[in-house]
């Protein structure tokens, strides 16, 4: 059996009015994240976790900012995506830990529903995705509400 893991990490950039899709579901607040896609920070540090434990570069090697074709585009879908070139290179998903950081708005009644949706994206238990949220106490972007990051940590499994 191989075991690897990945890290991945995201940052978007927070403006008024935008929608703000985070986990692959809509948060309502009065502030979205900018990005060439839906910007969800929390999908794109999960995916470059899984990539990068595969060895399969990151991101934007497979879904390029400069492809007009990704532009607006359902992150879910490049999770899904991501998640179907692990299983042709033979990996599943062992887990998924990930931990968002914003001020506002406060996420805890939501992390529930995220946990939900990413786990049926990439088609495991709900048992295998952690997601937790904290503020950065006010300090730098993301204290000021200029923007929000994701971490996240994957482990995936090759039975050879």
């Amino acid at each position: 059996m191989q075991i690897r893991i990945g890290v991945g990490y995201d940052v978007h950039r927070l403006e008024p009015g935008m929608p703000f899709m985070l986990g692959g579901i809509k948060i309502p607040y009065s502030k979205g994240a900018i990005g060439h896609s839906d910007a969800d920070v929390l999908i794109h540090a999960i995916c470059d976790a899984l990539l990068g434990a595969a060895n399969l570069r990151d991101i934007g090697f497979h879904f390029p900012n400069n492809d007009p074709s990704y532009k607006g585009i359902d992150s879910a879908l490049l999770l899904e995506k991501v998640t179907e070139l692990l299983k042709q290179k033979g990996y599943s998903i062992g887990n998924i830990d990930a931990t968002i950081v914003l001020e506002k708005p406060k996420l805890a009644t939501f992390i529930p529903q995220m946990i939900s949706r990413l786990a049926q994206i990439m088609e495991i238990g709900e048992e295998r995705v952690s997601v937790k949220a904290t503020t950065n106490e006010k300090l730098g972007f993301e204290g000021r509400e200029e923007g929000v990051t994701a971490h996240a940590v994957a482990l995936i499994i090759k039975i050879e």
